[in-house]
């Protein structure tokens, strides 16, 4: 696992674990009682539920996706707390039914701190599209 000694960690780690397709790395970002919603709005809650989401999709469509995250802000909300906004470009591979493609979505992540080791609390992942089409839309 990538590790997160500070807040803004969580984006590199994240598509670390991500683009290497490991669910223990990637389950050990989170608390074990953290809250994710994906891109879909599926909302679970603890680490063993944010893996279970993920495993079915790293071993299918997603094997050789990767992600590309960016960034955006850290706003510290009390000491041991944060909040991060942060891109995350989504590339597919020929895996995926759709083939090859990219989607962006904006993450919003609640990072704390416990025990002096910082991670992941919330997360919630929208995908970014057209509110009068529905065609996705990529950042620039």
């Amino acid at each position: 696992m990538t590790p997160m000694s500070k807040p803004e960690d969580a984006p590199e780690a994240f598509q670390t674990a991500w683009n290497a397709h490991d669910m223990a790395a990637f389950g050990a970002m989170f608390h074990e009682d953290a809250a994710f919603v994906n891109r879909f709005g599926h909302y679970v809650r603890g680490v063993d539920e944010i893996v279970a989401l993920h495993r079915p999709i790293h071993e299918t469509i997603y094997r050789d996706s990767t992600l590309d995250n960016e960034l955006i802000e850290v706003i510290a909300i009390a000491d041991g707390a944060a909040i991060l906004h942060f891109w995350s470009r989504l590339s597919t591979g020929p895996a995926h039914p759709a083939g090859p493609h990219q989607v962006d979505t904006l993450i919003q992540a609640v990072i704390t701190r416990r025990n002096g080791t910082w991670r992941i609390q919330a997360l919630e992942n929208v995908t970014l599209t057209n509110p009068r089409t529905g065609e996705a839309v990529l950042r620039r």
